[in-house]
């Protein structure tokens, strides 16, 4: 993933630190974000700050985003519902690898409540920096979207 790329990010109430905690980390390094919300821990609606992510997406193939919510289910069901999208629920760093190596994922879905501050930067900074394989993986990627 390039640096010079802007990532998208959104999350609900329940991710709202962790994802405050992905900027403030990865900014230090140099990448740059578009935070799509929300902006507290005030409860909120996960979709209204998921279809923004993919949206981004699915406008620059060349864009990896980043949602979270509690479980991660609810906002990467959102995200998924857009045909362009190939979001991983991840909840340890070797699910982010394969997401990226094996399925090219381009959003990955976190479970803030499930997982430490660091096994998200980490699976992040894994999902960011791993290409996809391609090769026999493709073939299974393409039969992905329905039309």
């Amino acid at each position: 993933m390039q640096h010079d790329k802007i990532i998208p990010i959104g999350a609900d109430h329940a991710g709202f630190d962790l994802k405050q905690r992905v900027i403030e980390h990865f900014s230090s390094k140099g990448y740059t974000f578009k935070d799509y919300g929300c902006h507290s821990t005030e409860s909120i609606d996960y979709p209204d700050y998921g279809h923004p992510v993919a949206e981004h997406v699915e406008s620059d193939k060349d864009v990896l985003g980043i949602v979270i919510c509690g479980s991660g289910n609810g906002i990467n069901m959102t995200v998924n519902k857009h045909q362009g999208i190939r979001s991983a629920l991840c909840w340890n760093n070797e699910i982010a690898e394969l997401a990226r190596q094996h399925n090219n994922a381009n959003i990955i879905a976190l479970p803030a409540r499930f997982i430490s501050e660091e096994e998200g930067l980490k699976m992040i900074e894994t999902f960011l920096s791993t290409e996809f394989e391609g090769g026999r993986h493709e073939r299974r990627v393409n039969k992905i979207a329905f039309s």
